[in-house]
C-alpha cells in the first residue's frame, strides 16, 4: 500500500512522503495509534512510534514496515531519521493536518522541504484489497446481528437513547472494535431529520423510527440504515416507505464497474421524483467508506466520479417530510465487474413492531 505514497512523491520530484494522521498511518502500516509518523521512501516504509506503541507494533510483525522507536520528541526523531536517509524533499498529506501543524512541521524540519499535497493515497484507498473487504464484511455481519437483536429489544415506552445504547453495547460485545460513527436513532417527527440527534425522547407510537448505525472491525467501517414502525403504519407511511424501498432497489441495480456516480443517484432520485416526493430527498444517494465512514467518491447529482470494481459504496435514498417523519433505507455494496454485491443481510421490508 505504501507504494502509492512513494510513487506520488517521485512524480513530484520528492524523496518520499510523510504522514502524521491516524487514518493514513493505519492504511499504510495496518497499525492503529493515536500518535506517530509514517515516512515512505523508495526502499522502505518506516513507522515511528513512542514507547506507548512501539513494543506492540514490533510484536505484530507488520509486513513491509520498519518500526522505529522514538525515545524523545517524535518530530525531532522523525527529522533525524529522514536526514539519515538523505531526504531533502517530502510531500505531506495536506488534507489531514491543520494549518498550524503544517507550519510547525515546516519550521521544525530545517533543511527538508515539506510540500503539501492533497489525497496522496486517495485514489489507492478507493479500491479495497481482499483483506480490507473482509474487515468490512465482518463489520457488516456484526451490524446485521445488531439489527436482528434490536428488533426483539424495542418496546413501547423506551427512549431513543435506551435503544441506541443497547445497539452500541451489542456491537461491541459481539466483536466490534468500536462504532463506525455516532448512532442515529430518531423517532416520530425527528425521523424527518436525515442526521437527527438522538435524545431522551420516548419512541413515538404508530410512527417511523430510523436507525442509522455501523460497527468498526479491524479499523474498517460498516454503514446501514433501517426504518421501522413502532405500532401500525398508515397508508401514507406505507406509500412513503415503499417509494424509498423501490428507489433503493433501483439505485443498487444501477451500481457497476464503469458506471458514473451520478447515474446511481439519478436512478434513485428520478423514481422518488416520479412518485411526487422529489422535494423531500435532500442528500446524495451514497458515498464510499473504508477506514473512514465518508470517503470519496460520492453518488450525488453533481459527482464527476466513476465507480470501479473494488469500491465499497452505500446506497441510501430517503424521503423526509417535516412534521410527519422520514424514511431512509441504506445498504453497503461492493462494486464488482458485473454489478455489485450487497453486504447487508437484514430485511428491508416494512416492519411493524
Amino acid at each position: 500500500m505504501a507504494n502509492c505514497a512513494y510513487k506520488r512523491a517521485a512524480e513530484l520530484g520528492a524523496d518520499g512522503a510523510l504522514f502524521t494522521d491516524g487514518i493514513n498511518r493505519m492504511y499504510l502500516t495496518g497499525f492503529p495509534s493515536t500518535e506517530g509518523a509514517v515516512l515512505c521512501t523508495e526502499d522502505e516504509t518506516a513507522l515511528l512510534l513512542d514507547m506507548r506503541y512501539a513494543l506492540s507494533a514490533e510484536s505484530r510483525g507488520l509486513t513491509g514496515v520498519k518500526v522505529v522507536r522514538s525515545e524523545s520528541s517524535l518530530t525531532a526523531d522523525t527529522l533525524s531519521y529522514a536526514r539519515a536517509k538523505g531526504v531533502k524533499r517530502l510531500i505531506i498529506e495536506s488534507t489531514a493536518v491543520t494549518v498550524y501543524e503544517l507550519e510547525r512541521l515546516g519550521a521544525a524540519f530545517e533543511g527538508i522541504e515539506l510540500i503539501p499535497v492533497a489525497g496522496i493515497c486517495g485514489e489507492a484507498r478507493q479500491i479495497k484489497t481482499a483483506a480490507e473487504v473482509a474487515c468490512i464484511k465482518k463489520a457488516q455481519s456484526i451490524t446485521d446481528a445488531c439489527f436482528t437483536h434490536i428488533l426483539g429489544f424495542i418496546k413501547g415506552g423506551m427512549t431513543e437513547r435506551e435503544v441506541a445504547a443497547e445497539m452500541e453495547y451489542f456491537m461491541k460485545k459481539n466483536g466490534a472494535d468500536g462504532l463506525a460513527f455516532d448512532t442515529i436513532a430518531v423517532s416520530g417527527v425527528k425521523s424527518a431529520l436525515p442526521h437527527g440527534v438522538l435524545g431522551d425522547d420516548v419512541l413515538t407510537e404508530n410512527a417511523f423510527f430510523t436507525m442509522d448505525f455501523g460497527a468498526r472491525y479491524g479499523g474498517y467501517c460498516s454503514d446501514m440504515t433501517r426504518t421501522v414502525v413502532l405500532g401500525k403504519a398508515s397508508d401514507k407511511m406505507k406509500d412513503v416507505y415503499n417509494t424509498v424501498l423501490e428507489a433503493q432497489r433501483l439505485g443498487v441495480l444501477a451500481v457497476g464497474d464503469g458506471v458514473p456516480c451520478k447515474a446511481v443517484d439519478a436512478a434513485a432520485r428520478d423514481y422518488i421524483r416520479s412518485k411526487g416526493y422529489g422535494g423531500y430527498f435532500t442528500h446524495s444517494t451514497g458515498h464510499s467508506l473504508g477506514l473512514e465512514i465518508h470517503e470519496s467518491p460520492a453518488c450525488s447529482p453533481k459527482s464527476e466520479g466513476v465507480l470501479k470494481a473494488g469500491m465499497l459504496m452505500t446506497v441510501e435514498p430517503g424521503i423526509y417530510i417535516e412534521g410527519f417523519g422520514g424514511v431512509r433505507i441504506e445498504d453497503t455494496v461492493l462494486v464488482t465487474e458485473d454489478g455489485c454485491e450487497v453486504l447487508a443481510a437484514s430485511t428491508k421490508e416494512l416492519i411493524e413492531l
